[in-house]
């Protein structure tokens, strides 16, 4: 399975142009993916730089075979009435057996830029790994409590769900909403988290647990040893600050870790202001 994940800025990249078939073929050069996950995707925003459209619509046509499921965190309305969304999108060709979106906490912190974030979770079915939960997210940047409120609810989130894997609720057949679905401990967790590999964000995210054999674990250095991690963020653009970052990051449960094959970033794009990692799992 091949994943791709990108904090795209609203498809705009450090021209100025908003182009998302520029991120489409961007994450088609970094890997033959399975699984797209992209991050700030924006749907009536026509003030912000480049005026975006109708993003999930115009990535859905731009991916045929392809299911695309958009998770708002932003949810509004402009003044003229306009509804205004901004948040995740997952793209997959692989069946989908459930979806999920999860408001994340948005704790009080006086005077501080921030918005609402959410967690989206595509289960989908690979031939290789069986069903798998793909997570992906965009905690807070200028918020440090938010960021790690909100870093530790995704944490309970994946355990959540393994302990319901592992005392499943009652079966059912019977084409109610209470019928039988797919539980699963077996995830991958990626998006912006706002934070390097040292942040008390990711070290929440990375955490002992009562069922540690599917615990999150950093997937870079599963492939790349002590080697450090590859810039995601400031690589180009030094508007948030003077060095390159890593903060663009793929978690996966413990249980996948034997299978990681390969981690990269495209370190050279500029169609947006971070750089996408694409992940092979075999």
């Amino acid at each position: 399975m091949k994943l791709v994940t990108w904090n795209t800025q609203w498809c705009c990249g450090l021209d100025g142009t908003v182009s998302p078939q520029r991120i489409v073929d961007g994450a088609r050069a970094l890997g033959d993916f399975d699984v797209l996950c992209l991050q700030e995707i924006a749907q009536g925003f026509p003030r912000l730089q480049g005026a975006p459209g109708d993003q999930p619509a115009q990535l859905a046509a731009l991916l045929p075979g392809f299911r695309c499921f958009f998770g708002a965190a932003v949810d509004t309305f402009a003044a003229d009435g306009a509804r205004q969304r901004f948040g995740n999108l997952v793209a997959t060709r692989l069946p989908v057996a459930r979806v999920e979106h999860h408001a994340l906490p948005w704790p009080a912190d006086d005077g501080v830029r921030s918005m609402p974030r959410v967690c989206t979770v595509v289960t989908v079915i690979d031939a290789a790994l069986g069903p798998v939960r793909v997570m992906t997210t965009h905690l807070e940047y200028y918020s440090a409590p938010q960021r790690l409120a909100q870093a530790q609810a995704v944490r309970a989130l994946h355990d959540e769900a393994c302990a319901r894997a592992a005392a499943p609720p009652q079966p059912a057949d019977d084409g109610s909403p209470f019928q039988s679905q797919v539980h699963t401990p077996h995830a991958l967790l990626c998006g912006d988290f706002n934070a390097d590999a040292r942040d008390a964000a990711v070290a929440a995210i990375c955490a002992p647990g009562a069922r540690d054999g599917y615990a999150l674990r950093d997937a870079w250095p599963l492939a790349h040893g002590s080697a450090p991690h590859a810039p995601t963020f400031r690589v180009f653009d030094r508007t948030y600050g003077p060095d390159p970052l890593a903060c663009d990051f793929v978690f996966v449960s413990a249980s996948l870790a034997s299978r990681v094959r390969r981690i990269e970033v495209d370190g050279q794009t500029r169609a947006s202001d971070h750089q996408p990692v694409c992940i092979e799992l075999g």
